[in-house]
Order: C-alpha cells, then sequence, then structure tokens
C-alpha cells in the first residue's frame, strides 16, 4: 500500500493507493480509521492494525487521483530530527575522501547525524539555494526508513518488525557550511533542505529494503546509480545498533545514506543552482523531484 499525504480545500488528511490502480482513498472515510495525520496512523498500532486487514482497495468510494489534490510530504513535520547515517556506502566514503571532506575516516563504525526538519519538502516543491550564506549546495538519494512502534534493545532478526514503510529522502547539503563548522548538524539542517517523498510504501508491499535500485538526475542527467544492496549497514543492522542505546519512537525517520555520485565527489564539482531540477528515484517507491529556487 502507498500512503500519501495531501491537501485539499485547506484541509491535510491521508489517503492510501494500492498496487495497479491510480485511485487514491481517504483513509478515514474508506477504512473508518479517524487520524489527524500521517504521524498518528504511524504510531497507532490499532489504527496499523486496521489499515493491514485491508487486501484490496474499497468497493463504493469514488477515489481521488493526485490531480484532485495537493501533495504534501508524507510526514510534513517528523518526529524529533530525521536521524541519518553518513558514508554508508563505501563508493561514496571514497569519493568525499578524494573531495577532502572533514570527518569521513570511516574506521569501522558507522557515521550517525541528525537533520533538523522544520518542515519537509514535498514531490515537486522548491528547495531553497540559500544563495546569502551558501554557495556549494549538494544532493544526496537516500532511502527512507518510518519506525512504525517504539524501538529498544531489538535484535538484527527481529528489526524488520518495528518498520512501518519505507520513503525516499534528499538529503539536501550545503557543503560549505559543513567545512567551516567541522561537523554537519548546520549544514544539513537549513530550511527546506529535507524533500521526502512522493509517499509511504507500507513494508510489505516494499519487502526486502536491501536490492533496490536508486539514483538521481540533475537536469536530466544520471548522477548517482546504485543498489540499497551495497549499503555498509543495512536496514536491520542500524535499528539493532541504534535501538542498543537509543529508544527508537514510532514515527522516527531514518535516511539510510546516499551513494556515490554527489556533486561534491565531481572534478569539478557541478554544485546545484537556481532553477536545477532534481530528480531522485527508489525502485518500488517512485520519485521524487523538486526543482531549486533563487
Amino acid at each position: 500500500m502507498r500512503l500519501y499525504t495531501v491537501e485539499k480545500d485547506g484541509k491535510r488528511f491521508v489517503v492510501a493507493g494500492f498496487a495497479g490502480s491510480d485511485g487514491l482513498w481517504p483513509v478515514e472515510e474508506a477504512f473508518g480509521i479517524s487520524c489527524r495525520d500521517m504521524l498518528e496512523l504511524v504510531t497507532s498500532p490499532s489504527k496499523q492494525q486496521k489499515l493491514a486487514c485491508t487486501d484490496c482497495k474499497p468497493a463504493g468510494n469514488a477515489p481521488l487521483s493526485l490531480a484532485d489534490v495537493k501533495l504534501c510530504a508524507p510526514i510534513p513535520n517528523p518526529v524529533g530530527d530525521v536521524m541519518c547515517l553518513g558514508v554508508n556506502y563505501y563508493a561514496h566514503l571514497v569519493e568525499s575522501n578524494k573531495a577532502g571532506h572533514v570527518g569521513l575516516e570511516q574506521k569501522g563504525h558507522t557515521v550517525y547525524f541528525s537533520k533538523r526538519v522544520n518542515e519537509a519538502v514535498p514531490h515537486g516543491g522548491v528547495i531553497p539555494s540559500h544563495r546569502d550564506i551558501c554557495d556549494r549546495l549538494d544532493y544526496e538519494v537516500e532511502l527512507g526508513v518510518v519506525i512504525g512502534k517504539d524501538a529498544r534493545n531489538v535484535k538484527r532478526e527481529d528489526a524488520l518488525d518495528y518498520v512501518f514503510g519505507y520513503t525516499i529522502i534528499n538529503d539536501i547539503s550545503a557543503r560549505n557550511i559543513q567545512e567551516e563548522h567541522k561537523q554537519w548538524y548546520f549544514g544539513k539542517s537549513l530550511d527546506g533542505t529535507c524533500p521526502m517523498g512522493p509517499c509511504i510504501v507500507t513494508k510489505d508491499e516494499f519487502g526486502d529494503p536491501s536490492g533496490h535500485a536508486l539514483c538521481s538526475v540533475i537536469n536530466g542527467e544520471l548522477r548517482q546509480n546504485s543498489n540499497t544492496e551495497l549499503m555498509m549497514k543495512d536496514v536491520p543492522g542500524l535499528i539493532e545498533e541504534l535501538s542498543a542505546g537509543i529508544t527508537l519512537k514510532a514515527g522516527t525517520v531514518i535516511a539510510t545514506g546516499t551513494p556515490a555520485g554527489v556533486a561534491m565527489g565531481m572534478n569539478p564539482p557541478k554544485w546545484l543552482q537556481p532553477g536545477d531540477t532534481v530528480e531522485c528515484k527508489i525502485e518500488g517507491i517512485g520519485s521524487l523531484i523538486n526543482t531549486i529556487g533563487e
């Protein structure tokens, strides 16, 4: 199942789409699931159970289409900061070190950091260029994991039981700010630098999170082209590791790292510019397309 947050007539609500159909059904009307927003759906075991019992699109309800609504990020305001993995693909580690990026020695331990997201940018939305403080804006296609129930001391073999679904995240990064401040939080957290979407694909439809192709395309040019099977720390491994010391609350979003091909790793770098179109694709989810603003 695919779950979208949409807006119509000034109201935001959650709709569901099914494989083989272009229709979208409001979950409140179609399934009797009352929820204010996606977070309430993700964090409620009873609502999740009711949604999981629906095996096909509901009968007797006229579906909406994406043309009928305004698309929002699936979780416009995530729980806490988005948790992120750095250099989780070996080829990206290599290109980052060649570019002289600080803090990327990677001595056998996963690099974790957080990204402040006041409001996630939806599919079709505009990413601010922040030209007043940023002259090296970069893109990063990443698989996003949405935690579906509180996870603490979870073993690897049980880790996917705690996943609600998956989405696409573009971890937009202000590289000059990362370098100047010798850490990543500020340079990763500028307003409007977390595009997310277009939807959440539930884990039953997405399947094993390893083995999905992902890529980024800038103004029609293929830049990143890899597969989630190449992650150095896979989804079960990162949930096991993080939950050993941190309670991952239901609704938490984790960005699992980006493959090689970012602007920073090119010679010369091809930084994002106002007017550019950025498309991030992940097999089994679709495309997240945004433009760079002034």
